[in-house]
């Protein structure tokens, strides 16, 4: 059963699970289970999602009741009129706050302006020699995107030299393979925590929250971590 923050008339919000297509896709073949089907089933009703997350990605994923709805809330998301933050384990001490101004190309090559600002949370140096260096260094972080590109906190946070761990496209592979090996961990740690919006119908402000998955969780212990509520508003 898919964890529901979130259902009235128009809009139904789930917290996705880490390795959960939003919807079938000729690029993840091997994959037998979706949220858009299996929301559909558990809620006996149509239902169409109004943004996307990656696979591999967890946390707030919005779907629309009707088209009305879907193509307002569609329009939110493009107009970068919701309010959206994440949270992510990166590689190594990160600045406390930083901004990140760095355009981002399309597949069909046009720049497109992209933006993200985040603050760390949280660090940890944990007992573990990688590479050269006797221990693993690694940050919490809570990010806001300004703009919505496609994987744009993957490749800003690879930009600067932090990528995300777990993340197999942009991040570091021997990172990855240090997690796999030492950890069994084959997680991308990027969770959508929190998103706020105007209601489509009501014109209120909506503002949801969702809670960090298992393995996530599993893996701040092993980092030494305390719980994120501590460090949010």
């Amino acid at each position: 059963m898919l964890e529901i923050i979130y259902q009235d008339e128009y809009l139904i919000a789930i917290n996705k699970p880490h390795g959960l297509l939003v919807h079938q896709s000729s690029i993840a073949r091997d994959a037998t289970e979706f949220a858009l089907q299996m929301l559909r089933d558990q809620v006996g009703r149509h239902v169409s999602p109004v943004h996307r997350l990656d696979r591999k990605t967890s946390g707030i994923l919005l779907f629309a009741f009707d088209k009305e709805s879907e193509i307002a809330m569609h329009q939110q998301f493009m107009n970068s009129e919701t309010g959206k933050k994440y949270l992510a384990i990166l590689r190594g001490f990160t600045p406390d706050i930083m901004d990140i101004d760095y355009p981002l190309a399309k597949e069909n090559g046009t720049m497109q302006d992209a933006f993200t600002s985040f603050r760390t949370l949280q660090k940890a140096e944990i007992n573990v020699a990688f590479g050269k260096h006797p221990t693993s260094r690694y940050s919490l972080v809570e990010a806001t995107p300004k703009t919505g590109r496609m994987h744009q906190l993957r490749r800003h946070f690879s930009h600067i030299l932090h990528p995300i761990i777990g993340d197999r496209t942009h991040g570091c592979n021997k990172q990855n393979k240090l997690f796999l090996e030492q950890w069994n961990m084959t997680t991308m740690l990027l969770h959508a925590s929190e998103l706020s919006f105007i209601h489509p119908k009501t014109s209120q402000s909506i503002h949801l929250k969702a809670n960090l998955h298992t393995e996530f969780i599993r893996v701040m212990d092993f980092m030494k971590m305390k719980p994120v509520a501590q460090f949010l508003s």
